[in-house]
């Protein structure tokens, strides 16, 4: 008989609040590069506050960017021609691949409020085409349960597959969780996983997370297949939790700015490529248009 395995959390960390800067009103990281092996293959993970400036055009190479919008509606563009604005739950899956250039702005410069989360890409696929996917309202497979609304931007749960394309193997999800109301959450054994609680409360393998708080799961050696038991304490508004997992790609790290490569020698080579025109000319787009 084959024994399910349970997962538990490895660790726990708080984000960190870092303030106003230039480009946002304010600004925290949920978690930081501090040592790639431990988060592998997720990089960074951001959470935003912006009205304007927001964040202009500006370069990419050799990750994904994964944004959701927790509020506001985040108007972004790229230069293969993309645009348009996205609202609460909605998500941009942007691959950068060889090299993009993009800008995320608060529509109207009203207001935003994003996480964004930095997903490697394997050394094979670092300089692969670049691309741009919406996970939209309209589109989004979503899985429910007594007390429970899972949204789910990549991979399977419980049957159903997300719509984002991904280079590697990943599971992500959004999932509203109502107080008193549990979930049996799969996840591949071989998968690093994180669960970052957007609101509320949330026991996650056991132990409880509040707002803001990140807990991480590392891979399970032998089990094909794991559970991570999800629950909101009694309380008075559903609770909304981010589950990411991934299988770590176990290669060397190399940040430089907006570029993440193998090698320093590789970044330098990203700088020579955006300043020489080779991820192609930065737009001159104009904002989206609304009536005033």
């Amino acid at each position: 008989m084959t024994t399910t395995h349970q997962r538990t959390l490895d660790r726990i960390e708080d984000a960190r609040h870092l303030g106003p800067d230039s480009q946002v009103d304010d600004k925290a990281l949920a978690f930081a590069p501090t040592d790639p092996a431990l988060t592998d293959p997720f990089l960074i993970m951001a959470e935003d506050w912006f009205s304007e400036p927001g964040f202009e055009w500006h370069p990419h190479r050799g990750l994904e960017t994964v944004t959701i919008v927790v509020d506001g509606v985040l108007e972004h563009g790229d230069n293969l021609g993309h645009a348009g604005a996205l609202e609460p739950g909605e998500v941009q899956w942007m691959t950068a691949g060889r090299g993009i250039v993009h800008r995320e702005l608060a529509y109207r410069d009203e207001h935003a409020h994003t996480l964004q989360l930095w997903l490697n890409l394997p050394k094979a696929k670092k300089l692969t085409d670049s691309r741009y996917q919406d996970l939209t309202r309209a589109g989004m497979r979503r899985v429910e349960a007594p007390g429970v609304v899972i949204d789910v931007h990549a991979g399977t749960v419980a049957g159903v597959t997300g719509t984002a394309q991904t280079h590697q193997p990943v599971q992500g999800l959004l999932a509203a969780i109502d107080p008193l109301s549990s979930y049996e959450l799969a996840v591949p054994g071989e998968h690093r996983l994180f669960a970052h609680v957007v609101a509320g409360r949330v026991l996650v393998g056991g132990r409880e997370l509040a707002a803001g708080q990140t807990g991480w799961s590392d891979p399970v050696a032998g089990a094909a297949e794991t559970m991570l038991h999800l629950a909101v304490p009694d309380g008075d508004d559903p609770a909304r939790v981010m589950v990411y997992s991934g299988t770590p790609l176990r290669e060397p790290v190399a940040f430089g700015g907006p570029f993440v490569m193998n090698s320093r020698t590789e970044i330098a080579q990203a700088y020579r490529d955006f300043q020489s025109g080779a991820f192609g000319p930065v737009p001159r787009t104009a904002r989206l248009a609304y009536d005033r």
